[in-house]
């Protein structure tokens, strides 16, 4: 892995120190750098290269910023089976594996291959109105349906694999992806899924019935979402943005994509580590 693609969110404090470090360990490792912004390459010293070309050009993809930026550069990349690196330039998250403060050890793992490969499903949604696709996406993290400019309640029919699961009004659903069950999902009551589980998780949002709970199916599932009733326009959202605005009769089909998303880890990275600082874990005092 000698060429590297770098993504930077430059909103992020340190952005510039950060660089500057990135591009005296790759000069010592004889890296050859590349990144998407112009700006950017020029503080790095590095080859301008639009992100789309990525594909063809780079072996792995250092994603610097947060776990928005880690999301951008998965959906960006999607099918090009280039590994991911998430360089943490703020606070802890669950994407950005390594911190700012250990760029040596990255570039080390990277030049020794000591590195650990966590290997994560990604979700793949289409879009129906009126019958007709009208659009697919990936979702690395979740897909959300729901909301919009009033706050009416929805009808929504949930089918797996072709079976009718329920009828649910309610003020929207969501399914994720074991990455993304610590985001969105968490905050809604979904359970936390680890990564090496082959599932998604699918939550109800404010359902008006007390007996719904969050559901977990195989990764295997085919997922259908139809709008069955609704007074207002909903919002599609695909990982936080905001995608595709759907109205009654509209429908949404959800399974695995066959392109996962690889993320390079540092070896000694614990995953329920990650979860006990980013969730403030302490367990029961004595």
């Amino acid at each position: 892995m000698k060429k590297i693609g770098v993504i930077v969110n430059t909103k992020r404090p340190r952005t510039e120190s950060v660089l500057s470090e990135l591009q005296r360990l790759a000069e010592g490792h004889g890296f050859k750098l590349y990144a998407e912004n112009v700006e950017m390459a020029g503080l790095l010293g590095a080859e301008h290269l639009p992100i789309d070309a990525f594909a063809k050009n780079v072996d792995i993809a250092l994603a610097m910023g947060g776990d928005g930026t880690v999301l951008y550069a998965a959906r960006a990349l999607h099918g090009s089976k280039i590994p991911i690196m998430g360089i943490n330039l703020g606070s802890l998250g669950f994407l950005t594996s390594v911190g700012d403060t250990e760029m040596a050890q990255a570039l080390d793992a990277i030049a020794n291959k000591s590195y650990k490969i966590s290997v994560r499903d990604v979700a793949e949604c289409c879009i129906f109105s009126n019958g007709t696709q009208v659009g697919e996406d990936p979702a690395l993290n979740d897909i959300v349906l729901g909301w919009g400019a009033s706050s009416r309640i929805v009808t929504l029919k949930l089918s797996i694999d072709g079976e009718p699961v329920g009828s649910f009004m309610c003020d929207g659903m969501m399914v994720s992806t074991p990455t993304g069950s610590t985001g969105h999902s968490l905050s809604a009551g979904g359970p936390i899924l680890h990564p090496g589980i082959g599932g998604f998780g699918i939550n109800v949002i404010c359902p008006h019935t007390l007996s719904s709970r969050p559901l977990v199916v195989p990764n295997s599932s085919l997922i259908e979402v139809e709008v069955v009733n609704a007074a207002k326009e909903l919002i599609l959202s695909i990982d936080g943005q905001d995608e595709y605005k759907m109205e009654q009769g509209g429908r949404i089909a959800i399974r695995r994509s066959p392109h996962p998303v690889q993320f390079l880890q540092l070896p000694g990275l614990s995953y329920f580590s990650v979860l006990a600082q980013k969730l403030h874990w302490r367990g029961s005092s004595l």
